[in-house]
């Protein structure tokens, strides 16, 4: 295939399967991988950012890091998508909570993500775009999460450009209903739609903004378990 290896990823054609899961910490993502795919095979590790293939259950599944941001996750999706042929990318992912019935360890399946970043903007739309996960996935992780038992809801989300914000703009997000906070999934969600491609962002409640709730980064690497067995099962 040409183009590759990019610029990004130094996989060769082949070494990617058509469905990965991917997260923002690198570590995390090996993490994953030695725990649910048989033979994991690395197959990036440009700027740290960790890549592994291997099968879960019979099924080929990559799983990859994508950083921290819309940027970050922008460019290793479009790779993903354009150059390797993928079909399908589930973000799996912290988030800090803004409804008041969320919990520390509770999945949040985000049906859309608000953002306030311009990354839209590059697609010269006329007007405001929402960008929305795949239907498929999204019905297929929330009956899994019914079946497994897993707390969780399904709703709206924002995806900021800003972990540090000089003025933080947290109430009108919180009246509008928005479940939880993060930092990739609108990205996500407008690539894959441009490439007619399949994605999901599920995301596990690592802190609760409005209760001071929040969990360590060692709990975030290792802890965060079921949103990667639901993943698995939908993907």
């Amino acid at each position: 295939m040409e183009k590759i290896p990019t610029p990004h990823i130094e996989a060769k054609e082949g070494e990617i399967a058509g469905r990965v899961l991917m997260g923002g910490d690198p570590l995390r993502v090996k993490y994953m991988a030695e725990r649910y795919l048989e033979n994991p095979v690395q197959f990036n590790g440009v700027r740290g950012m960790l890549g592994y293939t291997g099968t879960w259950q019979g099924k080929r599944v990559s799983m990859m890091g994508h950083g921290m941001g819309m940027p970050s996750i922008g460019i290793y999706s479009y790779e993903l998508f354009n150059f390797y042929g993928v079909k399908t990318i589930i973000r799996v992912g912290s988030a800090g909570a803004y409804h008041q019935d969320l919990h520390l360890g509770d999945l949040v399946l985000a049906m859309g993500a608000c953002t306030d970043s311009n990354y839209g903007a590059q697609f010269n739309l006329p007007g405001t775009y929402a960008p929305i996960a795949d239907f498929g996935l999204l019905r297929a992780a929330a009956d899994c999460c019914e079946e497994k038992g897993f707390p969780y809801k399904v709703g709206n989300i924002v995806s900021s450009d800003l972990f540090y914000s000089d003025n933080p703009q947290i109430g009108p997000w919180v009246k509008m209903g928005v479940l939880a906070v993060e930092m990739e999934a609108a990205a996500l969600y407008m690539n894959a739609a441009r490439c007619g491609a399949r994605a999901l962002t599920i995301c596990t409640i690592s802190d609760h903004v409005l209760h001071g709730e929040a969990t360590t980064s060692e709990e975030r690497r290792t802890a965060f378990t079921r949103m990667v067995e639901v993943a698995l099962a939908v993907c």
